[in-house]
């Protein structure tokens, strides 16, 4: 070996650690270095035990101490749509179809607190939807189902809490019936109706007979007030002759008489029996009588 050789040997050995070494730093750079995406949490172990929760971002650990145990996931989850039976207080058996919506705030409790969180979320909804109908009639099933969803929402969330969950939505999306509870609601619907008209109609006779009512009073009351201004006009005539009886003497009430029976006999002329002249006794004279007053007035 000569001496170029002796002193590549050399150098060749002294650089073996520098780049083992250097080998070294990279993978604990590596090791150390965690990046986290945006829709993800992680969580980090020492010897088997909860070190740190690393969140979106660059993170540092400690290389060959640490590692990451679960990679979990943040974002929003759906439940697989679950029905369960249910009976109301009214004895209904129902079949109610429901979702859930969560997402994991806390992973250090759900990973370390609960196996498998989507079938504990399924029981424990089950549990609160047969629990809340069991206080509620069918129809308050029915109509209140916006209430129902919100007590149900309350109920899986303090249900949940200690396993770091927050259920962002829950939704009844169907309440089925067996055929013969809807042969019933039918029936009683179609009852319903027919008293809702049966009533209707009781109202429109009871408005027409107020109706009717109200017309003959108002026509009795026209009727009264029409004899009223006759009366009125006959004691105004009467007042009148009376006035001018005082006034002129009998030649008045002479000239009135007069009037009327030429009135009685011009109408009785008018009549069917219009081809027959009847006369009374002294007509003639109480046309003279009338003449000469005429022609004394004047």
């Amino acid at each position: 070996m000569n001496g170029n050789d002796f002193y590549e040997a050399v150098g060749g050995a002294e650089s073996l650690p520098v780049i083992l070494l250097a080998l070294f730093i990279i993978l604990c750079v590596w090791l150390g270095v965690r990046i986290v995406p945006q829709s993800e949490k992680h969580v980090v172990e020492r010897f088997g035990r909860l070190r740190s929760v690393l969140g979106p971002g660059i993170n540092f650990v400690i290389p060959f101490l640490d590692k990451v145990a679960h990679r979990v996931s943040i974002l929003e989850r759906q439940l697989p749509t679950a029905s369960q039976d249910a009976i109301t207080a009214d004895n209904v058996l129902v079949e109610v179809e429901t979702s859930v919506f969560y997402r994991i705030l806390e992973p250090e409790k759900t990973v370390y607190r609960i196996r498998d969180v989507d079938a504990a979320i399924a029981t424990t909804v089950a549990g609160i939807v047969r629990a809340e109908i069991g206080k509620m009639e069918l129809d308050e099933v029915q109509s209140n189902r916006s209430a129902l969803i919100a007590t149900i929402k309350a109920s899986v969330e303090d249900a949940v809490d200690n396993w770091g969950i927050e259920v962002t939505r829950a939704e009844i999306l169907d309440v089925n019936l067996d055929q013969a509870t809807r042969d019933a609601m039918l029936q009683q619907l179609n009852a319903e109706r027919e008293r809702r008209a049966q009533v209707t109609r009781a109202e429109g006779a009871k408005r027409a007979v107020e109706l009717n009512a109200d017309a003959e009073l108002y026509a009795a009351q026209k009727a009264a007030d029409a004899r009223r201004v006759q009366a009125e006009a006959e004691a105004y005539a009467t007042q009148v002759v009376a006035q001018a009886i005082a006034a002129h003497g009998i030649e008045a009430a002479q000239y009135q008489v007069a009037l009327k029976q030429v009135e009685a006999l011009s109408e009785l002329g008018q009549g069917d029996g219009k081809q027959t002249i009847v006369l009374p006794a002294q007509a003639v004279e109480a046309f003279a009588d009338a003449f000469n007053l005429l022609k004394g007035r004047g």
